[in-house]
């Protein structure tokens, strides 16, 4: 078991194996999910090579701080992020207004509708599990993660994960949009790392329209995957490379 760095240590929100994950146990856990009341992750450290597997092992973990997934509404979260993200009367060291407003085309500064998903084609659980292999795949130091919590959403709050904290120190807020997804989308938490989050999609966007609303959506969530990612670094870019992708990755810097 994990011990979170507050408290006094009586909080150990996580169990955390000790050697690399095994895809297969992680699938089965999921599967069982409903009985045991504990969600698997696969859980990648800061670095390669990093000796305390930070911040699994070195307890960066902050549950005391969290508030509840349920005392949010995500559409008001992506609503009130998209509009401090889209501020252009403030100092930017990287964009002019002009730029800033570029990104965020053809929607600028207006908050769009959201996008309701269709009927999940395919098991999301099943999904999950393919996508858990290829992630197992590209990151073979993973670990293998338990947490207490009702759903993969609602892990982020429970193990008191902070990989948005440059943006909003309370992770449960995070964790209600994922939730929203995981209604709309079929997404499911498969991994999470220091400060990155991954995911598999049931039903991801399958045209531009829609792929462009849940980039607007993606933006809010996390600026970072459109402000630092590939160039260019515009939502319509973002979009372009979301359409039916079964898997959503997030980096806050």
């Amino acid at each position: 078991m994990i011990t979170s760095d507050e408290g006094d240590g009586d909080v150990r929100p996580l169990w955390l194996s000790t050697a690399p994950a095994s895809v297969e146990l992680w699938a089965r856990l999921l599967a069982e999910h409903c009985a045991s009341g504990l969600w698997p992750l696969l859980l990648d450290a800061h670095a390669t090579g990093d000796a305390e597997f930070r911040p699994w092992v070195s307890g960066e973990l902050f549950p005391e701080r969290m508030s509840s997934p349920q005392a949010h509404n995500s559409a008001e979260l992506l609503a009130r992020w998209w509009s401090v993200y889209t501020k252009t009367d403030e100092d930017d060291d990287l964009l002019i207004p002009g730029e800033r407003l570029a990104v965020t085309a053809p929607f600028g500064q207006t908050w769009p509708r959201p996008i309701l998903s269709h009927e999940p084609v395919t098991s999301a659980d099943e999904l999950a599990a393919e996508y858990a292999q290829v992630f197992a795949d590209q990151h073979p130091h993973a670990r293998l993660g338990l947490v207490a919590a009702a759903c993969g959403a609602d892990t982020l709050t429970a193990v008191g994960w902070d990989g948005p904290a440059n943006y909003d120190d309370d992770t449960a807020k995070f964790s209600a949009v994922v939730r929203d997804w995981e209604y709309r989308f079929g997404a499911r938490v498969v991994a999470v790392g220091f400060d990155t989050l991954h995911l598999s999609v049931a039903a991801p966007p399958m045209c531009i329209e829609d792929a462009l609303l849940v980039a607007a959506e993606h933006f809010a969530f996390c600026p970072d995957n459109i402000w630092q990612g590939p160039h260019p670094c515009t939502l319509t870019a973002y979009a372009e490379r979301i359409v039916g992708m079964n898997s959503w990755d997030f980096w806050w810097d």
